[in-house]
């Protein structure tokens, strides 16, 4: 621009040159640094609960939902219509057709119970899946956890091509100049309101993608959180690789061999002071590859059960005195003698062939006495807290080894990880330091294949063929527990639930951790293409029962959740393994190594492969146990305007209200017929007025119950509203219904 401009100043004519000048200006304002694409027209959705009547806007339910028809005239089932694009105008049946809303137009959303799955009646954590358009469930969550939200963890679809499910991968519009057009006009919107949604002070989204929109969606995530500190990290997501295989852009069309892929990408967009915890894993290295090494910490050293200093000798403790049984050759303890009174010689103890005695005996060669009495001793071999330690050649003798009471309460303090038990039954133990490390920006992680950990592990739970390329419940757990693990009470929020790996992934980490995290997620209920054509072909529309049951949200989303929430698989029976995640690495034992200098064979350190669990603080939770805790699953419906203002669909609006307080409790119900006065609900730790002639006696039902934290007030006078809650300070409160409606009469034009 800077030459064009140099250009024009040679111009002689001042008047030409001012002209050229105003409309280069102009061309330059105009011009979008950066990301360049062609942004679309609106999106629609079908409104199946919203009644159709003259002016609606409506679409076939079998057909593209953004080709609108005006309702002109009803006549009982026939419905005359004119579509928007020809004006031709065609006859339909009610059955035919749906409401639908375009993007931009307000829209007062609500939340319509479908199910629910309680398996802690008294914990007040509940965890919710909505069924819905994304875009829509994003305005609603705005109006309900606006900067309120720790962490999004997103799996959008990666524009594929791939038909499988609605956000279909489809994303290429024959239109479209630009191939990723349409796939980031969908993503920028998205992505618009879930800024909106995080903590700016400190929160963290989270977007997967792989290699056919990572270069798009880093700088569409850049022009959208400037502010923001992103980082995309590389992760491994299946070894074996997958096949990638395409033909010549010209017109030859051969078919030609690609780089087998084995990785995804993940893009952290952190805002204000989120960070990335430091942890003793950097993420990179795994045990499949490499022997297992301390990075740096310190070894648990185990002490000798044979006792030393004051009161060691075999007539301080008598009943200390007691010989341990060892098989030379297995290198085990085998038995446990009784002890021995101070009258009897141990040499009446008589050997076994190929078992060697082991006593308590002092260096000076006199009877000691062991550390632990005979049945403590035993109760130590089957904890793993005692265990046969090295063979000494030289003195001819075994040491034996246990773990006193401060090891153990080191343990139990954390400070010290039990990763599991070796091939004998004795802990494996390791010292947790101040020495953590940064994860490094390339992941390789056994647990995070995607096909044993992801589609293996669904299958197991809902059958097979049901989702395609679920993740590994470990690699989101892992990828959230970065940004969250500190925050044991964080609002985690996925719009592209998909199959449902993310909430199951919550409670897993709850379960680690002990931790209250919170997990929303919404997901339309479309089905496959397959089942569109085999659905039509049998006279099936959306909306109808038989095609609703067969979408992700009710087929594979929610059974998934009910499923592992419980404990058991689709069919009823119990699911089968643990949550601990055994994978082979190698250990370090006594064995026979040959000696660099004399090439003589000796006892020494030797490396074993063993599975052990990924996951040792998991390592007890069976997956039949199931999860302690509860949720709820909503389908997001849409109220008349003109009802919600009057106050005549506040049944429909209470499972709403229910969230914005936070969705503590049981989503409360109330019965048909008149409504209550009031709602006093310390259970949920909310409270609502329904009638503000009574509010006196509602603020006397507020001073019995301080828990209470969310309050509504139903009043069309500001004033009034004010005064009502000059009481309640420090508690969240609404006035209705103007805070709902003004909030989705903000969506207008967006």
């Amino acid at each position: 621009m800077a030459l064009l401009q140099d250009l024009i100043q040679q111009i002689d004519d001042p008047a030409l040159r001012e002209r050229i000048l105003q409309e280069t200006n102009k061309l330059v304002k105009q011009k979008k640094f950066g990301l360049v694409f062609e942004e679309h027209l609106p999106e629609c959705t079908p409104l199946y609960d919203v009644p159709i009547r003259v002016g609606s806007k409506v679409a076939r339910k079998i057909g593209y939902v953004s080709d609108i028809y005006t309702v002109l005239k009803i006549e009982g089932s026939a419905v005359l219509c004119d579509r928007r694009e020809t004006h031709e105008q065609v006859t339909l049946q009610m059955d035919e057709i749906v409401a639908i809303a375009e993007f931009g137009e307000p829209i007062y959303p609500t939340l319509k119970p479908i199910d629910y799955v309680e398996n802690a009646p008294a914990n007040d954590l509940w965890h919710t899946l909505i069924e819905a358009d994304n875009y829509h469930a994003l305005q609603l969550l705005e109006y309900l956890y606006a900067e309120k939200v720790d962490c999004i963890y997103i799996d959008p679809p990666y524009n594929t091509g791939a038909k499988d499910w609605k956000y279909n991968n489809d994303y290429v519009d024959s239109s479209d100049a630009y191939r990723h057009s349409k796939w980031l006009s969908m993503m920028e919107k998205r992505l618009k309101l879930a800024k909106k949604l995080l903590n700016p002070k400190d929160s963290t989204l989270i977007v997967t993608i792989d290699e056919k929109e990572y270069l798009h969606l880093g700088c569409l995530l850049e022009e959208t959180f400037p502010e923001a500190r992103i980082q995309m990290i590389t992760s491994i997501i299946n070894r074996k690789g997958v096949s990638r295989k395409g033909n010549r852009a010209d017109s030859n069309k051969k078919e030609i061999t690609q780089f087998s892929r084995v990785a995804e990408y993940l893009y952290f967009v952190m805002l204000g002071d989120a960070s990335i915890k430091k942890s003793e894993h950097n993420m990179l290295d795994t045990p499949n590859n490499r022997i297992a090494e301390t990075d740096g910490q310190e070894q648990v050293g185990w002490l000798s059960m044979l006792r030393r200093g004051a009161a060691s000798h075999r007539a301080d403790k008598p009943k200390h005195f007691y010989p341990i049984f060892v098989d030379h050759q297995k290198r085990t303890i085998v038995g446990v003698g009784e002890p021995l009174d101070l009258s009897e010689d141990r040499k009446t103890v008589q050997s076994v062939e190929g078992i060697d005695i082991v006593w308590p005996m002092r260096t000076d060669g006199s009877e000691g006495r062991w550390q632990l009495k005979r049945e403590t001793f035993i109760a130590a071999l089957h904890a793993g807290t005692a265990k046969l330690g090295t063979y000494n050649r030289k003195q001819n003798r075994w040491a034996i080894n246990y773990l006193n009471q401060g090891i153990k309460d080191e343990i139990a303090k954390g400070a010290i990880i039990v990763e599991g038990k070796d091939e004998k039954g004795a802990l494996i133990l390791k010292r947790v330091t101040e020495k953590l490390v940064e994860p490094k920006s390339v992941w390789n992680q056994t647990p995070h294949n995607a096909s044993e950990y992801g589609t293996t592990l669904l299958n197991s739970i809902i059958g097979s063929d049901k989702f395609t390329y679920p993740k590994s419940i470990y690699a989101v757990k892992d990828t959230i527990a970065m940004c969250v693990s500190s925050k044991p009470n964080a609002l985690v929020i996925d719009f592209f639930a998909g199959s449902g790996t993310t909430l199951h992934a919550i409670n897993l980490l709850n379960a680690e951790d002990g931790g209250k995290r919170r997990c929303i997620m919404v997901t339309n209920n479309e089905v496959s293409a397959d089942e569109s054509e085999e659905l039509t072909a049998q006279g099936y529309q959306p909306g109808d029962c038989e095609w609703e049951n067969l979408g992700i949200a009710r087929h594979v989303t929610w059974p998934r959740t009910v499923c592992s929430i419980k404990g058991n698989n689709i069919e009823g029976s119990p699911l089968t393994g643990t949550y601990g995640c055994d994978v082979e690495q190698y250990i370090e034992i006594e064995g026979e190594v040959t000696d660099s200098e004399t090439g003589k064979r000796i006892r020494g350190k030797v490396y074993k492969k063993v599975k052990l669990p990924a996951y040792p603080n998991l390592a007890d939770l069976k997956m039949s146990d199931g999860f302690k805790t509860n949720a709820a699953y909503f389908k997001l419906s849409f109220l008349d305007k003109t009802s919600v203002a009057l106050g005549r669909q506040f049944k429909e609006l209470l499972p709403v209200l229910w969230m914005k307080g936070g969705a503590i409790g049981k989503c409360p119900m109330v019965d048909e017929g008149d409504l209550p006065n009031m709602l006093i609900l310390p259970m949920n730790k909310m409270a609502i007025l329904i009638d503000e002639i009574y509010y006196p006696e509602f603020d006397d039902q507020m001073a019995l119950y301080p828990e209470i934290q969310t309050v509504f007030i139903v009043t069309d006078s500001e004033p009034a509203y004010r005064e009502m809650i000059r009481n309640y300070n420090g508690k969240d409160c609404y006035q209705l219904y103007r805070d709902y409606l003004d909030n989705f009469r903000i969506n207008t034009g967006r």
